[in-house]
């Protein structure tokens, strides 16, 4: 795989958008609360928190695993969160951080999906990405990733509008999906989604389809997470005022509808290298292809 350098332009590129993302949600550095934002959805007994509470740890151990939710839900924004991954031997662990409109996974419920497939130590982790409209999902990928994400933290980030879906890695795209004017049953746009992480164990599927097995004398397994960022629309019932095509917020406005050109170039090097698997190539799966799949995410 080539080595990655990346152009200036798109150096300045990226600290444009940081500049952009004010957070809503986190606060400055040294003051942040995490019982002001979050919940612990169960197993609080294994989260923890480092001694100036900017460091969140989940772990996972054979009884159970831990996880962790938003107090708010969004409607469209930009949501990002560093992790650093159990490192070792971490096969049959799964660390998951996602966006979902309903807290029990309901039938019919939206998600947006982060999930980092462990693996035998010295085996590479693998990036799963999913999207579910209304219960459907099996629109999965697969990524490799440029560096270890067990030594240090990265940013996982999502920019979720009316136009486009697009999973982040450090500010790299690596998976856009589309949308059309048409109406169509792939594309989430209508539920606000609360803001998900856990941890837990899925050896009967995450590492070599299930063969790889965790070893529970590695336990307890530990993610680690901090700077979470929400800059997004707020849900407000019956209906909030910055709800998408208002271009009032910079995710919604004309530039966040598409990559602009240094992001098209890093999307284009991350297609080239790093792709494990693309349902939309699946023939076997789907003898006809998804619709979706015809939306050109260089548009």
């Amino acid at each position: 795989m080539e080595t990655r350098v990346f152009p200036l332009a798109i150096l300045l590129g990226i600290a444009v958008l940081m500049a952009s993302c004010s957070t809503s949600g986190a606060a400055e550095s040294g003051s942040f609360s995490f019982g002001d934002n979050f919940d612990i959805m169960w197993s609080e007994d294994h989260f923890k928190t480092s001694a100036d509470g900017q460091v969140w740890y989940l772990s996972l151990d054979k009884e159970t695993g831990c996880g962790f939710q938003t107090k708010q839900r969004y409607r469209f924004g930009w949501f990002s969160m560093k992790l650093k991954l159990v490192g070792g031997d971490s096969a049959g662990v799964v660390t998951a951080y996602y966006m979902c409109s309903d807290p029990g996974a309901g039938p019919e419920r939206d998600e947006l999906d982060f999930e980092f497939l462990g693996n035998r130590t010295g085996q590479p982790y693998t990036i799963q990405t999913n999207v579910y409209k209304s219960g459907v999902g099996g629109r999965e990928m697969r990524h490799m990733l440029w560096f270890d994400p067990t030594e240090d933290f990265h940013t996982y980030s999502i920019l979720w509008n009316n136009h486009q879906i697009v999973f982040f890695v450090d500010r790299v795209p690596i998976r856009v999906y589309k949308n059309t004017e048409k109406p169509n049953d792939f594309f989430p746009n209508e539920k606000p989604m609360w803001m998900f992480s856990s941890i837990w164990n899925a050896d009967d599927w995450a590492t070599r389809g299930g063969l790889e097995k965790t070893d529970w004398k590695k336990a307890p397994f530990v993610s680690s997470y901090k700077d979470f960022n929400a800059d997004g629309c707020q849900w407000e019932d019956p209906y909030p005022a910055c709800v998408s095509t208002t271009t009032h917020n910079w995710w919604d406005q004309y530039e966040a509808w598409h990559l602009y050109d240094s992001q098209k170039e890093d999307f284009a090097w991350v297609q080239r290298n790093l792709v494990i698997y693309d349902y939309c190539k699946d023939t076997e799966r789907y003898t006809k292809q998804p619709w979706e799949c015809s939306l050109s995410p260089w548009d």
